[in-house]
């Protein structure tokens, strides 16, 4: 579907949804595409771009065009209702929406803002969990403007709420690219936790990274409880949503924040996101720091939530399409039993590997460190939904940069797949070349409807395709 060819209605519609959030949902005029060459927009591409951003699918777009002006609080206050349902989420976690998994940093930030006057925020993998994370976890603006059109500077902090905040930046890979173990990483918070002294500490667990990891399990997360109770409090990234009900259930038991964005595995359009706030840390929750409201608008936090008063009472029309589409698909893919999703990935799985491991000699970059192969085999099997791929041992040993120039035109092409990660280094130094290739959850709707031989066919001739590209774009 071309852009020009779109009716009035489907126009307003997409035009929409590229409103109420940052400079990175606008759409270029010459390609109708935003920065990451997906579109809010059905587009004729064969895309396996979940890890990055995605392009709505037909059903959600004709359902998006034909919903007609809405109340934005009462439709945010139905899809809460609809989220809980979904994902089996008792009555009393709170749910707070944001315009991106970037901004949801915030919300963390917000609900234990008077535990002390000091805060310290313990990330995971920056590098695998979205850059602008790094300023928006530290209580920092990370983009020219907010979703209010608020003009901010990247990296100032947010007055009353930033100058609070430290932050450290914990790697989960090591130069090899190898998965740090849970026990590793378990001791690194540690020593966070004990060097912040008499701050708060909020400590970060992701859950499904860009390349697949899930860090720290859930013994090392008991064990940090155990150790350090009231002075930390769990934020768990799953905002590549490739989470399941019961993983949602374990942390939210543990008084976690968790994270879900509408845009990657979901299969919504780029961006939206929604926390998770267990009722243990709702029911304390401060007052809203006044700066909150370059970023927050009431209807996003829930009805008496302290200080919300401070938020602008107006409407995001385009952050509520947004998420009305991804809704939708996540509505869709929890009615699949497990058994029909594990053919559909499972299926995936072995394409991949045919095609980029086999055929092309690459590496695979396993979401578990060295030897802990089971670790990774007892990972819900959304993970298995992303794949990222080495190909920095191909000839001529390419680098980042060259996976950013082949990323690039194999769009050219057709083909969108997510964005090259810096998980790797080469002997050199310089960061080496990986592809991702993700299914989201509208993929596997629709694949479920294929036979067990038509979806082998199907992925065998998508995966011929990107291999093709990829053997004829190498210099």
């Amino acid at each position: 579907m071309r852009f020009e060819d779109l009716s009035p209605a489907q126009a307003r519609a997409a035009e929409l949804m590229t409103t109420g959030g940052d400079a990175r949902i606008v759409l270029t005029p010459e390609r109708h595409q935003n920065r990451y060459f997906s579109a809010p927009y059905p587009q004729d591409v064969l895309a396996y771009a979940s890890s990055t951003a995605n392009d709505i699918s037909a059903d959600a777009f004709a359902r998006v065009s034909g919903l007609g002006a809405q109340d934005y609080a009462a439709g945010l206050e139905a899809l809460r209702g609809r989220i809980r349902a979904a994902y089996s989420v008792p009555d009393d976690v709170a749910i707070v929406f944001a315009p991106s998994g970037t901004d949801l940093e915030y919300v963390a930030l917000a609900c234990v803002a008077d535990r002390s006057e000091r805060l310290h925020n313990v990330l995971l993998g920056a590098d695998e969990v979205g850059s602008g994370c790094i300023h928006s976890a530290h209580g920092r603006y990370f983009a020219n403007e907010t979703a209010l059109g608020v003009k901010t500077i990247p990296g100032e902090p947010l007055p009353g709420l930033g100058e609070r905040v430290t932050i450290e930046d914990v790697p989960v890979r090591d130069a090899l690219g190898h998965a740090f173990t849970s026990a590793t990483i378990r001791d690194r918070i540690e020593q966070d936790i004990e060097h912040a002294d008499d701050a708060h500490t909020l400590v970060h667990v992701v859950h499904g990274s860009k390349t697949g990891l899930i860090l720290p399990l859930l013994d090392d997360i008991d064990d940090l409880i155990a150790r350090h109770g009231e002075r930390v409090t769990l934020v768990v990234d799953a905002c590549q949503a490739r989470i399941t009900t019961p993983a949602i259930a374990d942390y939210l038991k543990r008084d976690a924040i968790v994270f879900v964005t509408g845009s990657k595995f979901m299969g919504g359009p780029p961006f939206s996101g929604f926390a998770l706030v267990p009722a243990a840390i709702a029911s304390r929750a401060p007052k809203l720091t006044e700066s909150l409201a370059a970023v927050f608008r009431r209807a996003e936090w829930p009805a008496g939530w302290p200080g919300a008063e401070v938020l602008e009472d107006s409407g995001n029309p385009g952050l509520l399409l947004r998420l009305e589409a991804s809704v939708f698909e996540l509505e869709r893919f929890q009615q699949l039993s497990l058994e029909r999703v594990t053919r559909v990935i499972l299926a995936f799985h072995a394409a991949v590997r045919a095609a980029m491991v086999e055929r092309l000699g690459g590496r695979r970059m396993a979401p578990y460190p060295p030897g802990h192969r089971a670790e990774g085999d007892a990972h819900p099997i959304e993970m298995r939904t992303l794949s990222t791929i080495d190909l920095s041992r191909r000839p001529g040993h390419p680098d980042f940069d060259e996976a950013t120039r082949i990323h690039k035109a194999l769009v050219a092409r057709g083909i969108r797949l997510g964005q090259p990660v810096k998980c790797v280094k080469l002997e050199d130094g310089r960061w080496g070349a990986t592809l991702r290739l993700g299914l989201s959850m509208p993929q596997v709707v629709a694949f479920d409807r294929l036979s067990d031989d038509a979806l082998e066919a199907k992925l065998a001739a998508d995966m011929d395709r990107i291999a093709s590209g990829i053997e004829e774009l190498a210099p």
